[in-house]
């Protein structure tokens, strides 16, 4: 570089950073466009494909100002633990509670998360169904079936996936709101584990094993990815609703280390109270995610059959409670995939 063009530079960039000062900015991009990260689970992909675009446009029309969003997915839990580590999301969208509450122990979002949105801080929710071969040649109805000799059963790994801890769940929750033991509901989930022939690491993974791999007689997850198979592969599967299942709540929070770091709070806000808006709610029902808008629930009320559904709190005393019996190391998931 020669010597004039140095000097046109130092110019430059001086008197950039002298009409920063005299217009009370920082020296760095202070007009860079925020850009907010989402950590979600695996199957609200497509979801938030149509969420993003839909608030940043809100955003821009109610506050003349632009913000970005990018996506990150996995397993729940796998997801939590990277947030725990330090990928830098300004909100987590995760399937639950138990995943944000770990963030809360490593010091990464305040405690309370759960009351500064409604419901809990949780914008939609849904229940685990069956996804089972055209004509359902197994003749699955229930969580009983699925124990059967010779049924393959397609379930992500309780460990890493919150699709697969509801899973686990749901079928001991049968059980007991059925009047069974504990006893009762260990055996049933313990037979259910030994059908299982691979067990991924996320919700969207097991799918494609089940879809694409052409593996397993039947794939337990979540309402809405069974209709988004269905759309998509429809003459192939059919859907199979159990008596009863587990209500399946998704909790959003914002990620205070990050946003307080980056200035994003503001943003980050207005980003998960969209999710509550007529707008997000629609969107929300349009992907089979249950509302918690009743006009929205009303308008897609096709794509939501009844069903019997319990809480983690009925039969489990609370996320914490489940998270320690059936869940941590040597709880009761690592025994019974050991007999397997």
């Amino acid at each position: 570089m020669t010597t004039q063009n140095t000097t046109r530079r130092f110019v430059v960039t001086s008197l950039l950073a002298t009409s920063a000062l005299l217009l009370g900015l920082p020296l760095q991009a202070s007009a860079a466009t925020p850009v907010l990260l989402n950590a979600s689970y695996d199957v609200a992909r497509e979801l938030f494909k149509e969420i993003n675009p839909a608030f940043v446009a809100e955003y821009k029309k109610s506050t003349g100002e632009t913000v970005n969003i990018n996506q990150s997915h996995g397993g729940s839990s796998k997801q939590a633990r990277s947030v725990a580590d330090g990928m830098e999301a300004a909100v987590v969208t995760m399937n639950q509670a138990n995943d944000i509450d770990l963030l809360v122990d490593r010091g990464v979002v305040a405690p309370g998360w759960n009351k500064k949105f409604p419901n809990n801080a949780a914008p939609f929710y849904s229940t685990m169904v069956y996804l089972v071969r055209k004509g359902n040649p197994q003749g699955i109805k229930d969580w009983n079936d699925l124990a059967k000799p010779g049924v393959k059963v397609i379930v992500p790994n309780p460990k890493t996936s919150g699709n697969g801890r509801y899973t686990y769940l749901a079928a001991w929750g049968s059980v007991i709101k059925n009047k069974g033991t504990e006893a009762q509901a260990r055996e049933l989930v313990t037979r259910i584990f030994k059908n299982v022939p691979v067990l991924d690491g996320g919700g969207r993974g097991a799918t494609t094993t089940f879809t694409q791999r052409g593996i397993g007689d039947v794939l337990v997850t979540f309402e809405n990815e069974v209709n988004l198979v269905r759309a998509e592969f429809g003459s192939n599967f059919d859907v199979v609703y159990p008596s009863s299942s587990i209500l399946a709540e998704s909790p959003v929070a914002v990620v205070d280390k990050v946003v307080d770091k980056k200035g994003y709070r503001k943003e980050a806000t207005a980003y998960l109270n969209f999710l509550y808006s007529p707008q997000g709610q629609d969107i929300i029902a349009k992907h089979y995610f249950r509302p918690r808008s009743e006009a929205a629930f009303k308008k897609y009320n096709a794509n939501f059959r009844q069903i019997s559904l319990f809480t983690i709190d009925d039969v489990f005393g609370g996320w914490k409670a489940a998270q320690k019996k059936h869940f941590d190391d040597g709880g009761e998931f690592d025994k019974i995939y050991q007999t397997k």
